[in-house]
């Protein structure tokens, strides 16, 4: 008898859920890393050869309300890429490559396959990106979350030379603007993707685009971190955005000064039909549409003019659909920072 487990915390389920996890967790190490699961701490050795005036870059991010999705439709083996991929995804924008990452899993009754299934996710995600996951934490916590449910967060630290940093500071007028396609909403905007389901009463198995309207939603974040690094060896990459909650009017401008402007031409690239059906169903202005979500565009590369065709083949290369979707002008005190026109 455990009075532990009585009260609603089953060790054996978590050790059980461990084994299960080092597989997963292991197929992403990187030479760097010096410890084995299970220590107080993970030890990584950076590589100073690689990174001789290392700055460290770090990032933390959930997944949000993407989760009740995941619940919905009891499919749980994806939404750990989601965790990787919103904080990779910030880091390398700043010209960063990630090293390790980090997760925080925390549920009411720990389930060994659900969490093997969660940490499959994430290792997988830390597999595309290049990332080793060396640690984390879950915590079984009865009372705090509903049956079946549980949330997750992540951590990644990455590194750049000091030299290399992408700051926004070489951004000039005549810039290109290119645009690396999404693989649909992503991360963010989720509960008013949910308002619109409900308020609609469309349910997770209706057919939409060759899946179901649920299957569509919880398509997992892109990873653009190798292709990003790719640019950024090959050509001189002035400033990139990952586009997340803010959609394009919060988060491109910034990673360039005020002195600038990003005009952004609607019709440049092909908007994913999950966009047009939300903005269809939630009657949502355009404008909001475009500060709600990434609208089929998940990472913007602002690159030299002369450099635009060979950025986007190199881009193809990576496996990226990559669209010239505007450029960067001077900006008057006065105006935004982004102008889409189209919409303005």
């Amino acid at each position: 008898m455990s009075l532990y487990k009585d009260a609603g915390v089953d060790i054996d389920a978590g050790n059980e859920a461990v084994n299960r996890m080092k597989p997963h967790v292991k197929k992403t190490w990187r030479k760097e890393v010096l410890t084995d699961l299970g220590s107080f701490g993970a030890l990584f050795q950076l590589d100073l050869k690689k990174f001789h005036e290392p700055v460290l870059v770090s990032g933390t991010d959930g997944v949000g309300t993407k989760l009740k999705v995941a619940f919905a439709l009891d499919k749980h083996d994806t939404i750990g890429i989601d965790a990787v991929a919103m904080c990779v995804n910030d880091i390398v924008v700043q010209g960063a490559e990630p090293l390790f990452f980090l997760d925080y899993l925390a549920c009411g009754r720990l389930e060994p396959g659900k969490v093997e299934q969660i940490i499959k996710g994430i290792a997988d995600g830390c597999a595309m990106s290049g990332c080793a996951l060396i640690g984390g934490e879950t915590a079984e916590m009865p009372g705090m979350y509903a049956e079946g449910e549980y949330d997750i967060a992540g951590f990644s630290v990455g590194a750049v030379n000091k030299s290399e940093i992408i700051d926004g500071s070489k951004v000039q007028a005549g810039d290109v603007i290119i645009g690396l396609a999404s693989s649909g909403v992503h991360s963010n905007g989720l509960s008013l993707v949910r308002k619109v389901i409900s308020d609609n009463q469309i349910p997770f198995d209706q057919e939409f685009n060759g899946k179901t309207i649920g299957e569509e939603i919880l398509t997992p974040t892109k990873l653009y971190v190798k292709s990003v690094l790719a640019v950024k060896e090959q050509f001189a990459l002035h400033a990139a955005a990952h586009i997340t909650g803010g959609g394009f009017y919060e988060n491109i401008p910034r990673v360039f000064s005020d002195a600038y402007k990003a005009v952004i031409e609607l019709g440049a690239w092909e908007i994913p039909k999950i966009f047009s059906f939300l903005e269809e169903k939630g009657q949502i202005p355009k404008r909001e549409m475009f500060r709600t979500f990434n609208m089929g565009i998940g990472m913007l590369l602002v690159v030299p003019a002369e450099q635009a065709d060979a950025v986007m083949q190199l881009a193809t290369e990576h496996g990226e659909t990559a669209y010239r979707i505007g450029h960067i002008e001077a900006r008057n005190a006065e105006e935004p920072g982004v102008v889409i026109r189209g919409i303005e």
